[in-house]
């Protein structure tokens, strides 16, 4: 689904990836566990489009991302879950959920956000709430489930169980392993194993900005 090969970025002057090679296959969930500082996010971001590398190239069912714009991998199908959540703390939580579907153009955004209502029911029983009125892990499951509006093929989510109390780190568990049922392509960044081991079927471990193949 997704090939990585000699990925380089840098942001500023300091390289923070060097020579990053990684396969994500087409309905495997792929895991990359590595320190804070490591350099997960910093590959969520090149894989989405938001940092530029400065060597190497991905490749998405075949045809190379290179120079392409967020919006555009977003139409792909590909969608991503950032590390902070980055909601919009004002706008009410169905708004937030829509936000991708707007930015990319999705043709019928309310047939795709019945979907991802039936797959994480809690974020349609408070869809009227303002972001800013949740808990720390029920944004978290608004900002997967705006992920899922267009990611639809592959799904980017960056330490998903991250200051998440134990409660709803499970429920999350429990809802991306119903993603991966589903044959969505995963690959979720972690600093370690503790919540994600059973799911994975690969594993990447990266350290220093170097990538590479790890034992589950």
């Amino acid at each position: 689904m997704i090939k990585i090969e000699g990925l380089d970025v840098a942001i500023g002057a300091v390289s923070i990836l060097r020579n990053v090679g990684m396969e994500l296959p087409s309905g495997r969930f792929t895991g990359l566990v590595g320190r804070n500082g490591a350099g997960k996010t910093t590959l969520m971001r090149a894989l989405m489009g938001i940092l530029a590398p400065r060597n190497g190239s991905i490749h998405f069912e075949g045809s190379t991302l290179d120079g392409m714009p967020t919006h555009q991998r977003a139409r792909l199908g590909i969608g991503y879950m950032p590390e902070d959540r980055r909601l919009v703390p004002h706008l009410e939580v169905e708004e937030n959920v829509l936000i991708p579907a707007w930015a990319s153009g999705l043709a019928d955004p309310s047939t795709r956000l019945a979907k991802v209502y039936e797959m994480i029911p809690e974020v349609q029983a408070f869809s009227s709430r303002k972001a800013v009125q949740l808990s720390g892990g029920q944004q978290k499951l608004v900002a997967l489930a705006r992920a899922l509006m267009c990611g639809t093929k592959v799904l980017l989510l960056d330490e998903p169980f991250e200051g998440v109390a134990p409660v709803l780190a499970r429920r999350l568990a429990e809802v991306i392993d119903g993603l991966k049922k589903q044959g969505l392509s995963i690959l979720l960044t972690e600093s370690d194993l503790s919540h994600s081991r059973e799911l994975l079927d690969t594993l990447y471990v990266i350290d220093r900005g170097e990538v590479s193949a790890g034992k589950l």
